[in-house]
């Protein structure tokens, strides 16, 4: 699953995806983008695999669009960048595993986006967030997507419209990231997260994530009409059915992903 700017590892049931452009600060080109794509959906398709990290090399977590390929284009070169974009972020969002950005230092714009899009977050304390394309003239404008829907109106629109850089703490505080560590505690924090995750049943993960993603949009009671439903079928599963039996009678559970 590894390409030419991304390596794909494995640790126990923890698949980990790490952008590996650290000479372009891992900006997001078209062919990275499609790399990341490719190996999201074979993560996805993997069973064996209960979480997914993803992390950078180098000291910036990613800078966003690569603006070598965002001058002097055409509209339809313009709209395939951010069609490419979009369907990176929306696959991270698809797969089954849940996905955790592991957040090493600056991400700006598209690096932003992806860390917004991500299901979970853990930043260093030297991680930076910011959106500034209004100030190359390029409004943030697909980042604003996923940046609004994680952190509100108010403040994603003080990043977009400023431009300016925000902390670690702060990117907690308001919802962007989950937890800020010392950078040395980083990888065992994230990983740490993704094994906890993992000995859940995969089966119930998957459904929870996608009824997560499915009800944040849906007025109230729509949202409930759907909930109870999917949580009608779940109690149905046979993971459900050991899970509420194991705790009855005070036993670790045995999953099967059915």
């Amino acid at each position: 699953m590894s390409g030419q700017f991304i390596t794909v590892a494995r640790e126990e049931a923890t698949a980990i995806l790490t952008l590996n452009r650290p000479e372009r600060r891992n900006a997001l080109s078209l062919d990275l983008m499609r790399e990341a794509i490719a190996a999201m959906r074979e993560i996805g398709r993997d069973d064996a695999v209960r979480a997914v990290i993803l992390a950078a090399a180098g000291k910036v977590f990613s800078s966003g669009h690569d603006l070598a390929e965002m001058t002097g284009r055409g509209l339809p070169d313009y709209r395939l960048i951010f069609e490419v974009c979009t369907e990176l972020m929306t696959t991270l969002q698809a797969i089954p595993q849940p996905v955790i950005a592991q957040v090493q230092g600056m991400a700006t714009a598209a690096g932003c986006q992806l860390v917004a899009s991500c299901d979970l977050a853990v930043a260093a304390e030297e991680a930076t967030f910011a959106t500034p394309g209004v100030k190359i003239g390029l409004f943030c404008t697909t980042p604003m997507v996923a940046l609004t829907r994680a952190i509100g109106r108010k403040r994603a629109l003080e990043m977009l419209l400023t431009g300016a850089p925000v902390d670690a703490h702060t990117a907690a505080d308001w919802g962007l990231v989950n937890r800020v560590v010392p950078a040395a505690e980083l990888c065992a924090a994230t990983r740490d997260l993704a094994a906890r995750i993992a000995g859940a049943s995969s089966l119930t993960v998957a459904l929870g994530k996608q009824a997560f993603y499915t009800q944040i949009d849906l007025d109230q009671p729509k949202a409930y009409a759907y909930a109870r439903e999917v949580m009608s079928m779940n109690a149905l599963a046979a993971d459900a059915q050991e899970g509420m039996s194991a705790f009855l009678e005070k036993r670790p559970p045995c999953w099967k992903g059915q």
